[in-house]
C-alpha cells in the first residue's frame, strides 16, 4: 500500500522548464485562446475580479464535470507557464480564510461586479487548499492547491506568463467515457492511454511552504 501524500502538497505535470495548470471557459473564449495562443484573445474574456488556476487534472475534472457541468466551463484548457512565474505568483499569495471550501468560480472567469468601475475585492493573489479528487471525482483526504489571480495581475498573466495553451476537452470527455465503460480500469492504464497526466510533487522553498500553510510553524 502506497503512502498517502502530505496533507498539503503541490502536485503537477511539469518538465524542466514549464508547469501545467488548468482553467475551464466557454467555447468562445477557449476557441480564440487556442487559435491565437493568447488567453485574452476573445472580447468575451473580461476578468474583473479573480480567476482561479489549478495544477490538478482531477480537480479540474471535478469542477467542470468533465466539461459537461455548464456552458461556462465546456472547454478545458491546459496552460503552461514557467516555473519561475508560478513561484512569483505564490510569493505574493495570501491564504483564503475559507478553509476547505470550494470556490464556485474556481477555474473560470468571474462575472462582472454590479457597480460599474467598482474596484476588485482584493489585489492579492489568493491560495486555497481544497480536497483533492480522484479522476472518478471521489473526494480524497488530502488537499490540492488553487491559485486565484486578481484582475490587477491579469495583463501580466495573460500576456507574459502563459507559454502555451492547449484544449484538452476531448481528453476529459474520452476519460469519462472510458471510466463509464470500464469500471475496473486502472490509473496506470489511463496514464498509458494519455488520459491522465503524471503529476509529481512540485518543490518550492521551505519559507514559501510555511507562508502557504504547507508545513507547521
Amino acid at each position: 500500500m502506497s503512502t498517502p501524500p502530505p496533507y498539503k502538497q503541490i502536485r503537477a505535470s511539469y518538465n524542466a522548464d514549464t508547469i501545467t495548470v488548468y482553467q475551464a471557459y466557454n467555447r468562445a473564449i477557449a476557441t480564440a485562446a487556442v487559435a491565437e495562443q493568447k488567453l485574452h484573445a476573445s472580447p468575451a474574456f473580461k476578468p474583473t475580479r479573480m480567476t482561479w488556476i489549478k495544477p490538478s487534472w482531477a480537480w479540474m475534472l471535478y469542477r467542470a464535470g468533465y466539461s459537461y457541468k455548464d456552458p461556462g466551463q465546456e472547454r478545458i484548457l491546459a496552460l503552461k507557464m514557467k516555473h519561475a512565474d508560478l513561484i512569483r505568483l505564490l510569493e505574493t499569495a495570501v491564504l483564503t480564510t475559507a478553509h476547505g471550501s470550494e470556490p464556485e468560480t474556481a477555474g473560470v472567469v468571474e462575472a462582472p461586479q454590479a457597480a460599474a468601475g467598482a474596484k476588485p475585492k482584493s489585489a492579492n493573489v489568493k491560495v486555497q487548499w481544497d480536497p483533492e479528487r480522484t479522476v472518478r471525482l471521489e473526494r480524497l483526504e488530502y488537499r490540492s492547491i488553487q491559485i486565484g489571480i486578481p484582475a490587477a495581475l491579469s495583463p501580466t498573466w495573460t500576456e507574459k506568463w502563459i507559454v502555451s495553451i492547449e484544449d484538452v476537452t476531448e481528453r476529459a470527455r474520452e476519460l469519462k467515457r472510458v471510466l463509464d465503460e470500464r469500471q475496473d480500469v486502472t490509473e496506470k492504464e489511463l496514464v498509458d492511454m494519455g488520459l491522465v497526466p503524471v503529476e509529481r510533487p512540485f518543490e518550492i522553498p521551505e519559507s514559501l511552504q510555511l507562508s502557504l500553510g504547507m508545513v507547521l510553524k
